[in-house]
């Protein structure tokens, strides 16, 4: 099976599993797991925060994140086709008592004026809006990047608002690696940021949300009322730990391959694919004549695993398990179901 549905699908590599095998674990709800410690001190030091936080999951980071800062009753802005959204099974609400309220825009990436024009009046008869979240990359769009000026002249114009911001950075190594920067560069001006090590970076578990300790201190009781406290967890910290070590450098291949992807695919007849900036790949198949359902079965019935992306559009996600020859083998599967190159 050639794998595109996510890059979440990875499994630890011989390397990670022997560090997860060595790795030094204690009672982390007391505090005393020294890989969980090492690994949260790495991510802010990368992140350029004062702390970070270790997290089973991505929505629940995004979750706590939102959560100390924002207030009930109160709005987050967010961009329309967002994760938060739309894939987080209204966690913010249920748990928070905020409302998410849609940006509209052009190309998933939001800007200072729409940011500006989003933001209520102060009035008695309104919610207040106490909170901006970003998402960097920006999956629905085809995993478009938010480069460090454009986060800062969006930040601009939360902060003028007395908004905090968060960003969903679940694919920031991609994005810091498709703008040039370093990761701290992106998240610079934001107090919150999540992101994953479960998806590029190929460990089997984990995300981290990084922010001032103030903040953090107060994350942690978040996590533990919402069930996220874990006890030895430095295996799986280890596992992050050489995540971050060792497959960052892959991303760039990853990149590379989902270039070759959309090039390929889109040399098929009926077939659209937007040129794709970091890993993940879209295309609009609704001018073959089939829909996602049955030509991802059909897919599959050749050995090929995409997702369905709304009525007329398929994802592929290129991740350290996927090489060259089946970037090839794909392609040729899709013209083989479409029947036309």
């Amino acid at each position: 099976m050639i794998d595109l549905r996510s890059d979440t699908v990875t499994r630890p590599t011989p390397e990670m599993r022997e560090a997860m095998h060595r790795a030094e674990v204690g009672d982390d709800c007391f505090g005393e797991d020294p890989t969980v410690r090492a690994l949260e001190l790495e991510v802010a030091r990368i992140l350029g925060k004062e702390a970070a936080l270790f997290f089973p999951s991505g929505i629940m980071a995004n979750q706590t994140g939102i959560l100390a800062m924002g207030t009930p009753g109160s709005e987050v802005l967010l961009e329309a086709r967002a994760h938060l959204l739309h894939y987080e099974e209204g966690s913010v609400a249920a748990h928070g008592g905020m409302t998410l309220r849609a940006i509209e825009s052009r190309d998933g990436l939001l800007t200072p004026d729409e940011v500006r024009g989003a933001i209520r009046p102060e009035s008695r008869y309104h919610p207040r809006v106490s909170l901006l979240a970003l998402e960097n990359t920006h999956l629905d769009s085809g995993g478009r990047v938010m480069g460090p000026e454009q986060v800062a002249a969006v930040c601009e114009v939360a902060r003028e608002a007395g908004l905090a911001v968060h960003m969903d950075g679940a694919r920031l190594w991609n994005a810091a690696l498709a703008a040039g920067c370093e990761p701290a560069d992106l998240v610079r001006p934001v107090d919150t940021v999540m992101t994953c090590l479960s998806k590029a970076l190929g460990a089997p578990v984990g995300s981290m949300l990084a922010g001032p300790a103030d903040l953090m201190e107060g994350a942690w009781r978040i996590r533990r009322r919402l069930g996220g406290q874990m006890r030895q967890a430095g295996i799986l910290a280890a596992a992050g730990l050489h995540a971050l070590e060792f497959h960052r450098a892959g991303l760039a291949d990853d990149h590379r391959r989902a270039r070759m992807l959309a090039e390929g695919a889109s040399r098929i007849a009926g077939v659209t694919v937007a040129p794709p900036e970091t890993n993940v790949v879209m295309m609009e198949v609704g001018e073959t004549g089939m829909k996602p359902p049955a030509l991802l079965a059909a897919l599959a019935d050749r050995g090929v695993g995409m997702v369905p992306f709304g009525p007329g559009r398929v994802r592929a996600v290129l991740h350290r398990e996927v090489n060259d020859d089946d970037v090839e083998m794909a392609v040729e599967a899709l013209a083989g179901v479409v029947g036309g190159v």
